[in-house]
C-alpha cells in the first residue's frame, strides 16, 4: 500500500491499494487503460454498467447540455422536467399496460433500500400492517446499504457491521419447496419476495418453474414481487428486462447500471400501477428522499442512453453477442480439463472452473447450470463445480 495515498477504494485489500495496475485512468469502447500503461479488454462491462460501450459521445453531449442548462434540479419535495420525462421513458420501455409509476434513486443498493418501504408501507394502506418481512435468495447480491446488505443472502459480514436482519429471510434459489414452507410459517407476515432474474453472485438463472411458482404463489399469498434487474436490465440477457419474459410480470422492478450506461450514480424502482393506486388513494407521502436522484444530468444520461440502445439496436447486438459467447463456453468446456460448465444468460457468462488439482477453485453455490435451458445438469466431476463470480 502507498502510504501516502488519500484514496481508500471499495473492496481492494490495503495491499493492493496505491498499486497502478489496479489504478485505471481513461477507458473507450471495450478497452480501459491503467496507469502502469497497460490496455486491457474489459470483460465486465465495467461491473456490468457499459453495455453499449465506453465513452458514448451522445451520451455525454447530452449530460453536458443538462448541467449547463438546468444544472442542478431535484425531485425532492419538488419535481423537474427531465426527470417527467425519464420516468414516462422508462414506464413505456418496461409496460405502461403494467407499470406506472418511477422513482429515482442514486444507486442498485439505495434502491433497494427504497423498495423494501414501499412494501411495507403498501401494506400498512392496505390494512394489513404485520407485513414487514422481506424475502431474498440465499447466494443473491442486493448492495451494501443496509437494508439492501440485510437482503444480500450471501454472508459478507452483516453481524460485524450490526446490520439488522430480523425482517429478512432467505430461501434457496430454485426451490419452491422452501418458499413454500416459509409462506406456510410466516406468509401473512411476508411484504415482498426480491429476486434477481439472474442472481449477480454465480450467475444463477432463476428456472422457468421456479418464476411460475413466485407468481402463482403471489397470487395466492398477497406479497409483492420484486425483480432486480440491476445488473440484468438494458438487454444483458436478451431483452430489455429480463423479467419481460415472465409468464407474469413483478410488481416492481429495479434498474441502475445500464441505465445511464454508467455514466451517473443512478437507479429507479419502476412501480405497478396497481400498487401505485394504493399510495394515490391514501393521499400517503412516502419517507424517502435522495439529495442527487432524478436531477437533470441524471435523466438526461437515461433519456440518451435509451435513444443510443434503440439507435445501434442493442437489444438485437446483445443477441448475437450472446450466441458467440454459448458457442465458445461451449468450446471451452469441450476442450479444457480445467472448465467444467458454464453458466448464466446471454450477455452474461461465468465459467465453472476447477483448480490444477481437479478441485473446486472456491466453494461451490450450486451444481452447474445449462446457458441454454436453465436447468442443473451434472457436473464433470463430483468436486469440479466452483462458479466464478461475477460482479454485480
Amino acid at each position: 500500500m502507498n502510504a501516502g495515498q488519500a484514496l481508500w477504494p471499495s473492496l481492494l485489500p490495503p495491499g493492493q491499494q496505491g498499486d497502478d495496475a489496479l489504478c485505471a485512468v481513461s477507458a473507450e469502447g471495450v478497452r480501459v487503460r491503467f496507469a502502469d500503461g497497460r490496455e486491457l479488454l474489459c470483460g465486465t462491462s465495467g461491473l456490468w454498467n457499459t453495455n453499449i460501450g465506453y465513452g458514448n459521445p451522445v451520451i455525454a453531449e447530452a449530460v453536458a447540455v443538462a448541467l449547463r442548462d438546468a444544472s442542478y434540479l431535484s425531485v425532492f419535495r419538488y419535481e423537474n422536467s427531465y426527470a417527467r420525462e425519464a420516468a414516462t421513458a422508462l414506464v413505456d420501455l418496461c409496460g405502461a399496460d403494467h407499470y406506472g409509476r418511477v422513482l429515482f434513486s442514486t444507486s442498485g443498493g439505495a434502491a433497494n433500500d427504497l423498495v423494501m418501504k414501499v412494501a411495507r408501507l403498501h401494506h400498512a394502506l392496505r390494512g394489513d400492517a404485520r407485513r414487514k418481512v422481506v424475502v431474498g435468495l440465499r447466494g443473491s447480491y442486493h448492495g451494501l446499504t443496509f437494508g439492501s446488505f440485510a437482503l444480500t443472502g450471501d454472508d459478507l459480514g452483516q453481524s460485524v457491521y450490526g446490520v439488522d436482519q430480523r425482517l429478512v429471510r432467505h430461501v434457496a434459489p430454485n426451490d419452491p419447496a422452501e418458499l413454500v414452507s416459509l409462506l406456510g410459517r410466516q406468509g401473512s407476515q411476508i411484504a415482498a419476495v426480491v429476486v434477481e432474474p439472474v442472481l449477480g453472485s454465480g450467475a444463477v438463472p432463476l428456472t422457468e418453474e421456479y418464476v411460475d411458482a413466485l407468481l402463482r404463489l403471489r397470487d395466492e399469498h398477497g406479497f409483492l414481487l420484486v425483480a432486480d434487474e440491476v445488473a440484468t436490465g438494458f438487454g444483458r440477457t436478451g431483452s430489455f428486462l429480463a423479467s419481460q419474459r415472465w409468464s407474469g410480470q413483478p410488481d416492481l422492478v429495479v434498474v441502475s447500471k445500464g441505465l445511464t450506461n454508467g455514466t451517473m450514480p443512478a437507479a429507479a424502482v419502476v412501480v405497478s400501477t396497481e400498487v401505485a393506486r394504493v399510495f394515490s388513494d391514501a393521499g400517503a407521502v412516502l419517507a424517502h428522499g435522495e439529495t442527487q436522484a432524478g436531477t437533470p444530468a441524471t435523466c438526461a444520461a437515461i433519456l440518451a442512453t435509451i435513444e443510443e440502445m434503440r439507435r445501434l439496436d442493442a437489444i438485437a447486438a446483445g443477441r448475437r453477442l450472446a450466441e458467440l459467447l454459448d458457442a465458445e463456453l461451449d468450446r471451452m468446456v469441450a476442450d479444457r480439463p480445467d472448465v467444467t460448465g458454464a453458466t448464466g444468460v446471454a450477455a452474461s457468462g461465468p465459467c465453472d472452473c476447477a483448480a490444477g488439482t481437479g478441485r473446486p477453485c472456491r466453494k461451490p453455490r450450486s451444481r452447474p447450470w445449462s446457458r441454454r435451458s436453465g436447468r442443473r445438469v451434472p457436473s464433470c466431476t463430483p468436486d469440479r463445480t466452483a462458479s466464478s463470480s461475477s460482479p454485480r
